[in-house]
């Protein structure tokens, strides 16, 4: 187990605090829990940022075609109903 220490930050912008509680409640934490994440996020060294990680996917998908999911999502769902009365 290790110890855990304890970290007060003074003179936060009031906005900072109210956007902190926002996202906190949107993602179900306290504003502490969601803190402890912001900084884990932004100091865990050897791994990317999302925004890093989504930019390299973005990356690596571009210029492919994709196909309309709503088309293929009938299609299963024809093949599955022909199927069921076939």
């Amino acid at each position: 187990m290790c110890a855990m220490a304890q970290l007060l930050v003074r003179k936060v912008d009031e906005d900072l605090v109210i956007r902190l509680k926002q996202r906190a409640a949107r993602a179900g934490r306290s504003a502490e829990a969601e803190h402890r994440l912001i900084l884990e996020e932004a100091l865990r060294s050897g791994r990317p940022s999302f925004l890093e990680r989504a930019r390299r996917h973005r990356e690596a998908l571009r210029g492919r075609v994709h196909s309309d999911s709503a088309e293929l999502i009938r299609e299963d769902r024809d093949r599955d109903y022909d199927n069921e009365w076939s």
